[in-house]
């Protein structure tokens, strides 16, 4: 006799199954998950599925506002030089905050390399959904300027702490 406990299975829901032996499956969209059988607990190979991060390469000049928005990318890469300091204004996107996006609690880290000509440019202001964040720069000393004809790779840390509240953990790596 095999057993079934559906549910909504026509939108590839979850199916737990049953039979005389004693073996018990779940199944989620049509794809075994977990088998357990009186030799025990069978989980298939796993395959991760946050290795890879999108990133925005672009031939744009760091300048002015920078919207960085974190749904559509992890890091966001300007090949073309700096031209003038910059504040960074990360967001979920042009029509989602990040306060709305994250939850108390919740972290995003993400990057944004800079390419910097002779004459070196450095991220002057960081804000989150418009609203200034002093950040906490590694070393203890945010940046007076950036690194001639290199990358500066800075690397934000958001952790959301409140409504609308954030503290940034920031650093500034020069690549040459």
């Amino acid at each position: 006799m095999t057993t079934f406990i559906n549910a909504d299975t026509a939108t590839g829901g979850a199916i737990i199954t049953g039979d005389a032996s004693g073996e018990l499956a779940l199944q989620a969209a049509g794809v075994t998950k977990l088998t357990v059988a009186a030799a025990g607990v069978t989980l298939p190979t796993l395959i991760p599925t946050n290795i890879l991060e999108p990133a925005t390469i672009s031939a744009t000049a760091a300048t002015g506002t920078i919207a960085y928005d974190a749904l559509t990318q992890s890091v966001l890469y300007y090949t073309s030089n700096a031209s003038a300091n910059w504040t960074v204004n990360f967001r979920g996107s042009s029509g989602t905050s990040l306060n709305t996006l994250m939850t108390t609690g919740q972290v995003i880290t993400v990057g944004f390399l800079v390419t910097q000509g002779a004459t070196a440019y450095y991220n002057s202001a960081v804000q989150v959904d418009g609203s200034s964040v002093t950040p906490k720069w590694q070393g203890g000393t945010a940046p007076a300027a950036g690194n001639a004809s290199s990358i500066d790779v800075y690397t934000y840390t958001i952790v959301k702490t409140g409504s609308a509240a954030f503290t940034v953990f920031a650093s500034q790596t020069k690549f040459a």
